[in-house]
């Protein structure tokens, strides 16, 4: 039994070489990290069970986010306990490896900028999952948010990955910071002389009666400005989904066109009057015939003076 004890012993004592007699492992270290390692998986596992318990489905997706930076952290330092606990001198392996951590370091600096954005766009709270927002002349719904990206969904359907240290360096509008209703706004221009009391009023009727345009508050039509060709307005109204608002906004626009049509109201297009004033004194004559003649004698003199010229050379 003793023999037996021993040969594991021995076995568990077998050094495995990796850069010299300082920085040794045995097997003993291998089975310790490794042990060491799944305790702390099921710890982990057992605590994210019980703090997402207590949580909101929101609260959730955050959680899970700020966890696996944790469990990253917490792997890191088992790991390096683990090895000090089982004899290895970490200071060894720190200096020899440490060109090599430098210019990892260096290589992997955008990538830590973007883990360190993500964790303060959760604490913050600037962006929330299920968020419209624009970047970069960019606009999606935001669908994951992840230790180092984003994870958004356009208007096309198209998925639109997002650095997280963006958020930090470019400016960001959140469409729906204060709510999901958002205010919209289509313009047009009416011909000079137009009713501009008819053109408020049919304005008015074409928000109103689109099913998706809220009535409170109410919608709202500003007289903008006497244009070049045309008299500008601006019909704003009120959507609860501001992803989709270019489906109202056209079906709107295709309203106005019908009602403008319907009560004989014109959209005109740019359009210049030219007026040409003829100058007193400044009369154009056109040459005469005899003048056209003698010009055209005195270019075919000068052609064949020419010609003589070259035959003589």
């Amino acid at each position: 039994m003793k023999e037996v004890i021993k040969e594991i012993t021995d076995f568990l004592n077998l050094r495995i070489p990796v850069g010299g007699k300082e920085v040794d492992i045995t097997i003993k270290t291998v089975l310790f990290l490794i042990i060491g390692l799944i305790l702390v998986k099921i710890l982990l596992k057992y605590l994210k069970k019980l703090a997402k318990s207590k949580l909101e489905q929101e609260d959730k997706n955050k959680f899970d986010t700020i966890f696996s930076f944790t469990s990253w952290l917490a792997y890191v330092v088992v790991f390096s306990i683990a090895l000090s606990s089982a004899g290895v001198n970490l200071s060894a392996i720190l200096v020899a490896s440490s060109a090599l951590l430098i210019g990892i370091g260096l290589a992997l600096q955008t990538f830590f900028q973007d883990i360190i954005s993500g964790v303060f766009i959760i604490l913050d709270k600037s962006v929330h999952v299920g968020d419209i927002i624009e970047l970069d002349d960019k606009v999606g719904r935001v669908e994951e948010i992840k230790l180092r990206t984003t994870r958004a969904v356009t208007i096309d359907n198209k998925v639109l990955v997002i650095p997280n240290h963006k958020y930090l360096s470019n400016s960001l509008y959140n469409w729906t910071q204060n709510g999901t209703t958002t205010r919209e706004s289509v313009t047009v221009g009416v011909a000079y002389g137009s009713d501009v009391a008819l053109v408020k009023k049919l304005l008015m009727q074409a928000a109103s009666e689109h099913p998706k345009v809220y009535q409170h508050p109410a919608p709202l039509v500003l007289f903008e400005n006497f244009g070049d060709s045309s008299l500008n307005f601006k019909l704003i109204f009120t959507l609860n989904d501001s992803f989709q608002a270019a489906i109202p906004k056209s079906d709107i626009r295709f309203k106005i066109d019908e009602l403008f049509r319907e009560h004989n109201i014109s959209i005109p297009f740019p359009q210049r009057d030219i007026h040409i004033v003829d100058a007193k004194g400044l009369r154009f004559e056109p040459p005469k015939k005899e003048v056209l003649q003698n010009n055209q004698k005195e270019i075919e003199g000068k052609e064949e003076g020419n010609s003589k010229e070259d035959l003589n050379n």
